[in-house]
């Protein structure tokens, strides 16, 4: 029996992917490296961390350091995402609709804890949500398990008692791999990419999704 419902945050609660991409392109100018859509979209989903370790095996650079590259992004993109970002469709309206059906509702992000709470704060949804987690909090962050794990057991429940709500491939493999019930919620650029066939159901939307019809292990169910 599902008990919970556990959200991604950037591209799935929260319309802040343009943001992360434009702060990322205009901080990595500074090495003189180039972000294509192409390598926008596979890197979708991953740390700032991990995002950095991608392109410097792309085309590796000396100086600024890691740490100053990743601090300048987090500035830009918090900033304008806690000034800017607006909900995804569906998403306060699935919030609520689960709440009141009795489910216990989770963010697991590989975003910081604050800009975590800051989204949820200005999505005004802060206390339909009971717990919220970190992946930076962890040794390793998405496409690992490990973000989900935690935050099944803040909840106190078992994995598979949850439903996990993703827009990118890294964090539905950490769901995946976590043993959830996952629904997968790609931006219409790749949703027909098969790499989001692993999900249990894919949908073009949050406003798409039905309790009673995709909380369970399907056959590959596949919305359109």
């Amino acid at each position: 029996m599902i008990k919970a419902a556990i959200f991604d945050m950037d591209g799935l609660l929260i319309d802040s992917e343009p943001i992360w991409t434009d702060a990322a392109r205009r901080v990595m100018q500074r090495v003189n490296f180039t972000i294509s859509d192409a390598l926008k979209n596979q890197t979708t989903g991953l740390s700032i961390k991990l995002f950095l370790e991608y392109c410097h095996k792309i085309q590796p650079w000396n100086a600024p350091s890691f740490e100053e590259l990743e601090q300048q992004i987090l500035e830009y993109a918090h900033e304008n995402i806690l000034a800017h970002a607006v909900a995804m469709p569906g998403a306060i309206a699935l919030v609520k609709n689960l709440k009141a059906q009795g489910l216990k509702l989770a963010v697991a992000s590989a975003s910081h804890m604050d800009l975590i709470e800051g989204v949820l704060k200005r999505l005004d949804i802060i206390d339909y949500f009971d717990t919220w987690h970190s992946g930076e909090l962890e040794e390793f962050t998405k496409p690992h398990p490990a973000v989900y794990l935690t935050t099944a057991t803040k909840l106190g429940l078992l994995p598979q008692e949850c439903i996990a709500f993703e827009d990118s491939h890294a964090g539905l493999r950490s769901a995946h791999a976590a043993g959830m019930i996952t629904i997968s919620v790609p931006a219409m650029e790749v949703f027909d990419d098969t790499k989001f066939d692993m999900a249990h159901y894919k949908i073009s939307s949050l406003e798409k999704f039905i309790l009673s019809e995709m909380s369970g292990v399907p056959q590959n169910a596949v919305e359109n």
